[in-house]
């Protein structure tokens, strides 16, 4: 668990466990503390279907804890959603326009992220049959644009074509870069003053945020070495990213 769109496939694979009090999550530390009442089978078997490496550590008893009713949620979540999906149109646009398959896959990242919170939206007070019909849907659709994408790295790799515009590359990807760590910091704001160092911890640890930096660096790469190979790397390992979290998403359906 390293950026909020895991602990958000974390919540939609939870939700509609009534025996679950309060999920309390500690991203820098890669830890989640789950208030429950009665067996912990369920529980611990469905975190483990999502792949994110999770296992138990403790299980002990806990006084009677007053949560947060977490109202604040929906709106922050709205929020990074239009964030994300906004700079999915930006960089789709200018990924194909600069002919740069990093910012398109990157872009495609930027989806994925939107599919969760959306998903995360849509799961509040909807029935756990519609959440699953959607979270399959949002899963083969992300697919199959990685698995277009990856199609067209191959593509571009065995036929020589224009060079990737390296400056917008890295222009673009520098404001995406602000924009996730603009959610980051978002996403933290209902979480206690206590756990503030979390926004930076989350910067650094972020998968979203590495994927910006590779962007940028590749588009250097394509300006130092007058090649659009850096390019097509950072699309390739993106896009196998996109398709990896779509497999995450699509085990909320089950």
């Amino acid at each position: 668990m390293d950026c909020p769109s895991e602990e958000n496939l974390i919540r939609m694979k939870l939700d509609g466990i009534s025996s679950i009090a309060n999920l309390d999550f500690d991203i820098p530390n890669r830890k989640l503390t789950v208030f429950h009442n009665g067996e912990i089978d369920h529980i611990e078997k469905s975190i483990l279907e999502l792949n994110l490496g999770g296992h138990k550590q403790i299980t002990e008893q806990a006084e009677q804890i007053k949560f947060e009713d977490g109202s604040d949620q929906k709106q922050l979540l709205w929020t990074v959603l239009a964030i994300n999906f906004t700079f999915f149109l930006i960089e789709i646009t200018t990924g194909l326009i600069s002919k740069s398959m990093g910012l398109v896959a990157d872009s495609l990242d930027m989806l994925a992220d939107s599919f969760v919170y959306g998903l995360s939206l849509f799961a509040v007070g909807g029935s756990l049959t519609k959440k699953k019909r959607v979270a399959k849907l949002a899963g083969y659709f992300q697919i199959t644009l990685a698995v277009i994408g990856f199609m067209e790295v191959l593509r571009r790799f065995f036929v020589e074509g224009k060079l990737p515009d390296f400056s917008t590359m890295i222009i673009v990807s520098i404001f995406a870069l602000t924009a996730n760590g603009i959610c980051l910091y978002i996403l933290q704001k209902s979480k206690s003053k206590e756990e503030a160092h979390m926004k930076a911890s989350m910067i650094f640890t972020s998968n979203d945020v590495i994927i910006n930096l590779g962007v940028i660096a590749a588009g250097l790469l394509v300006f130092w070495s007058k090649s659009g190979v850096p390019d097509l790397i950072i699309g390739a390992i993106v896009f196998l990213l996109v398709v990896q979290g779509a497999f995450r998403i699509l085990k909320l359906g089950k």
